[in-house]
């Protein structure tokens, strides 16, 4: 494997310092909350693991609130970083329901939150509270008798409430205006979209839209309303596909009739280390910024072994909804600055804070190694594969070689999965950790120390106070919450203070009249760069998808509308930036 090389010994550091950590200003999907473990046993056979998908954020009261499928609890945060987990069933012992809390609808109605879970065995009660940071939480109703998969409630601004739903590969989405007081539905449910695969490219079922045995699935209703008029979004094609991500239709009224947007899906991010962002919702922040948060794909030891992440969203001058997962896992700014700034500059004000990544397939030395879970897959950029010790054990150790002397700002720590002994929530477990630098391998210092924390950081990201020279960064284990110390990702951040890579060449988009939804897409390697960022969308000006494609020169796209023209350009990048865009390409 390049770059493989690994060693079995213990390590031992001496020489502690003070912790380089910050008080965080920055965030890296995926998002780093204390993931609950699946709770279905038939779905653990392949290992047990953690999972959660179907996320909703609200701003409730100035706080947000974070609630996901089967986490027998939900989280609230100040700001978008620091997330703090309250412990809730919302089930009692005689509503018989499969699912805890399952895709569940979140909504704020005049001062209070609202809760309801995934069901169509019409027993799942509807909570509302008006003190959820203090988990004061009582009924609303008993049971919604009209049940919902995948509900969503929204609230217009009219004093009316609507609900959506739906989940299927047969049927379309479906809504119906409900009695604020009662939540009894005030008529019978209208359909409102059904996928159209045949004409958009990116609905097909598969991991590239390339699977025709089975249909796509529709899913995760979700309302936004901007400047009166309504933005339905929903999932497709499929929540297991890198593919996976949000398309939205649009109409003048909240139950249609509703037509697909130009520009489609809304999120998406089939590319770069963690992928997919697919069945979320739309909320804006306490300055008015629009984000999509949206569920990301693992699907290893389980198709449903899934996670969270965000991106900076909002709507163009032509109120066009767009959400930018462009370096979607790379290190973001949370605040934006000024509205006055931010709506000026647009798509491209997303937050990045520059910070590339550094480590992208280098040298790998660890402790110990289980199998064939080997080094370079901590530093392969796919969360699907992992690194695992031999044990979970206090000393197991993992170093990564930049390659050269570079400016080092953030590391992310992604733990995997391997040997784990939990189902369910839990709220005691807690990972410790000591990372070092060196600009030689042989004299160390401490860049963060971990080791007294008892936090569960299953996607740890520590921000630097202070910038560090360094060529190698070494992770100690201290404590594991239990199975091996694994991980999928050690995620240096920085810059490497030499060149940028070059402007790509020769960059070709083939596009044929036999499927006008799919092209392929080539360009002559870029020496100097590890990889690539292909920006696709209906205008020139109107580039809001993008693909991160690593260590390859072409790509097969198969998300186009086939009645419409298409516009492509592309960045090369490597560990010191990214290279000037190429031209912008029309192809019909």
């Amino acid at each position: 494997m390049k770059g493989c090389m690994y060693i079995v010994l213990v390590w031992i550091g001496t020489g502690l310092s003070i912790t380089n950590v910050n008080a965080q200003t920055t965030y890296c999907n995926p998002v780093n909350i204390d993931y609950g473990y699946c709770p279905i046993p038939n779905f653990t056979t392949w290992g047990k693991h953690r999972a959660t998908a179907d996320p909703v954020i609200v701003n409730y009261k100035g706080d947000y609130y974070l609630f996901s499928t089967n986490q027998w609890g939900y989280w609230w945060s100040p700001d978008l970083l620091d997330w703090h987990f309250v412990s809730r069933k919302f089930l009692k012992s005689y509503h018989h329901v499969y699912d805890e809390l399952c895709a569940p609808a979140v909504w704020v109605m005049g001062d209070t939150l609202l809760v309801f879970g995934s069901t169509y065995t019409s027993d799942f009660p509807i909570w509302m509270s008006t003190n959820p940071k203090g988990n004061e939480w009582k009924e609303a109703i008993d049971s919604l008798q009209i049940g919902g998969w995948d509900p969503d409630f929204f609230a217009d601004d009219d004093g009316r409430l609507y609900m959506y739903n739906g989940s299927s590969n047969r049927y379309p989405l479906y809504g119906v205006e409900m009695d604020r007081r009662t939540f009894q539905p005030k008529g019978t449910r209208k359909e409102m979209y059904l996928l159209e695969p045949d004409k958009y490219g990116w609905q097909r079922f598969g991991e590239y839209q390339d699977n025709t045995f089975l249909d796509p699935f529709i899913e995760g209703a979700w309302m936004t309303k901007h400047h009166g008029k309504y933005y339905l979004q929903y999932g497709a094609p499929g929540t297991e596909f890198s593919g996976y991500a949000d398309g939205v239709v649009v109409s003048d009224h909240p139950l249609g009739p509703f037509t697909p947007q130009a520009h489609n899906p809304v999120s998406y991010k089939p590319g770069g280390y963690a992928r997919g962002a697919g069945h979320g919702s739309t909320f804006q922040d306490n300055k008015g910024y629009w984000w999509h948060v949206s569920t990301m794909v693992i699907a290893v030891k389980n198709s449903f072994e899934r996670r969270i992440g965000y991106w900076p969203a909002g709507f163009d001058e032509d109120d066009i909804m767009y959400c930018n997962t462009a370096f979607g896992d790379y290190p973001h700014y949370v605040s934006r600055g000024s509205r006055e700034a931010a709506d000026s500059a647009g798509f491209n004000n997303a937050g990045f804070t520059g910070w590339m990544l550094l480590n992208y397939d280098k040298p790998v030395t660890v402790s110990s190694v289980l199998g064939g879970y080997l080094p370079n897959n901590a530093v392969d950029e796919n969360i699907k594969t992992y690194w695992s010790a031999a044990t979970g054990n206090k000393g197991e150790w993992i170093q990564t070689d930049l390659g050269n002397t570079c400016r080092v700002n953030a590391v992310q720590v992604n733990y995997a999965d391997q040997d784990a002994p939990f189902m369910g929530k839990q709220t005691d477990i807690y990972h410790q950790y000591i990372l070092w630098y060196s600009t030689d391998g042989k004299h160390w210092k401490v860049l963060a120390d971990k080791s007294r924390q008892k936090k569960d950081v299953p996607h740890d990201y520590v921000e630097l106070s202070q910038s560090v020279q360094a060529r190698y960064i070494k992770m100690e284990n201290i404590h594991m919450p239990g199975g091996k110390f694994a991980l999928s990702g050690l995620r240096v951040f920085g810059h490497g203070n030499g060149a940028l890579p070059d402007t790509v060449k020769d960059f070709l988009v083939l596009r044929t009249e036999k499927d006008k939804r799919s092209a392929w897409i080539k360009w002559s390697p870029v020496d100097n760069a590890y990889a690539y960022n292909i920006y696709t969308g209906i205008a020139p000006d109107k580039l809001y998808n993008c693909i991160m494609v690593h260590n390859n020169n072409d790509y097969y796209y198969k998300g186009m509308d086939k009645g419409r023209p298409y516009y492509f350009c592309i960045e090369a990048i490597n560990e010191n930036g990214v290279s000037a865009r190429t031209a912008v390409m029309k192809v019909d």
